[in-house]
C-alpha cells in the first residue's frame, strides 16, 4: 500500500510517500480502507520532534491519528461493526490506503468521508480541554486561536452547553467565528483590552501557541482557569499543557450526536493528495485556517 512516513525528524520535507506492508487488525481493533485523513497540528509537532505526552515517536514512523473509510478487517473481540461498514475514528499512521483504528464511531448519515475524517481528535480534544478548564454553564470562555478545527468544535460545543464564548482570530475569519455563535475580535495590539470590552473572563483556552499565555492568566485571574494545547512552556507559568489523550470512543460516539443534530459542523478549507503531505503540513503550521485540512485517499 501507500503510506506517508518518515525516517528522521524535521520539516515537511522529511515526508516521503513510499510503499509498505499493510497493517491488520488486533484484538479491539478494526482496519479500514482509508478514504480520507485529518490533518492535525498534533501531525507536525510530532514530525519535528516535539514531546507533547504521548509515546516516544519511534522511526521510520507514519502520520496521522484520525481517519473516515470502509471497514475491511474486525479485530478479535470486536463487536457492532461489519466489514464494509462506514466509520470514523483515530487510529495511527492514517495518511496511507489502510490504517488500523482504535476507537470509532459509524460515520452519521449525509457526511462525506472527507467531512467525517476532519472531526475524531478535533472533537475528542475540544471535548477534554473544555472538561479541564473547569468551565460552567453561564460562563465565558475566552478561545485563543480559535477559527481552526479544535476552535471550530470548541465554540459550538460551549454554545451548546450554555457558556458564552470570546474568540480571538484574524480579521478575514471574524464573521466566521460570529457564525458559531461566539463573540469575536482580533489578536494583535491591544487585543487584550478588546476582550475586556467584551466581557469578564472565567476561562481561557490557548489553541495556537502564539505566546499569549501570560496575558490568558491576566484576564482570568488564575493559570488554573488556562489549558494551552500547543504552547510547550505553558507550565512554566502555572498553566496546565494538555497534549495527546489517545482515542476516546466516548467523544466520538457524542461527536456523532452532535453531528446528527445539527450541532456540530466543522467545514473543510482545503483537500490534499498523499502525495501533497508536505503541502498540507506546510499550510497547517501556516495557521489562519478556517476548519479543517484532509488528506484524501
Amino acid at each position: 500500500m501507500k503510506k506517508v512516513s518518515f525516517a528522521e525528524f524535521g520539516g515537511p520535507g522529511v515526508l516521503q510517500l513510499i510503499d509498505a506492508e499493510e497493517p491488520h487488525a488486533g484484538p479491539g481493533q478494526i482496519r479500514v480502507a482509508v478514504r480520507a485523513a485529518g490533518v492535525n497540528p498534533v501531525d507536525w509537532r510530532v514530525r519535528e520532534g516535539q514531546v507533547l505526552g504521548a509515546h516516544p515517536t519511534e522511526l521510520p514512523s507514519g502520520v496521522g491519528l484520525d481517519a473516515a473509510g470502509t471497514v475491511d478487517e474486525v479485530g478479535e473481540g470486536v463487536e457492532g461493526v461489519e466489514i464494509g461498514d462506514h466509520v470514523f475514528g483515530e487510529g495511527h499512521s492514517t495518511y496511507a490506503e489502510f490504517a488500523v483504528l482504535g476507537a470509532w464511531a459509524r460515520m452519521p448519515e449525509g457526511l462525506t468521508f472527507e467531512e467525517a475524517a476532519g472531526y475524531p481528535s478535533v472533537v475528542e480534544t475540544a471535548l477534554r480541554i473544555i472538561g479541564q478548564v473547569g468551565v460552567e454553564p453561564g460562563q465565558t470562555l475566552l478561545v485563543s486561536g480559535a477559527s481552526g478545527g479544535v476552535g471550530s468544535a470548541v465554540l459550538q460545543i460551549a454554545r451548546e452547553r450554555g457558556i458564552t464564548v470570546i474568540g480571538t482570530a484574524g480579521a478575514a475569519n471574524q464573521d466566521y467565528l460570529r457564525s458559531l455563535g461566539a463573540l469575536a475580535t482580533t489578536y494583535g495590539e491591544g487585543w487584550v483590552e478588546r476582550v475586556r470590552q467584551l466581557g469578564h473572563v472565567d476561562a481561557a483556552l490557548d489553541l495556537a501557541g502564539s505566546g499569549v499565555i501570560r496575558e490568558l492568566v491576566e484576564l482570568t485571574g488564575d493559570p488554573r482557569k488556562v489549558v494551552s494545547i500547543a504552547d510547550l512552556t505553558a507550565p512554566d507559568l502555572g498553566v496546565r499543557f494538555s497534549g495527546v489523550a489517545g482515542s476516546v470512543p466516548d467523544a466520538l460516539a457524542e461527536a456523532a450526536d452532535l453531528i446528527t443534530r445539527g450541532k456540530l459542523h466543522i467545514p473543510v478549507e482545503k483537500s490534499y493528495t498523499l502525495a501533497d503531505a508536505a503541502a498540507a503540513h506546510t499550510d497547517s503550521q501556516a495557521g489562519h485556517t478556517r476548519g479543517r485540512r484532509v488528506m484524501v485517499i
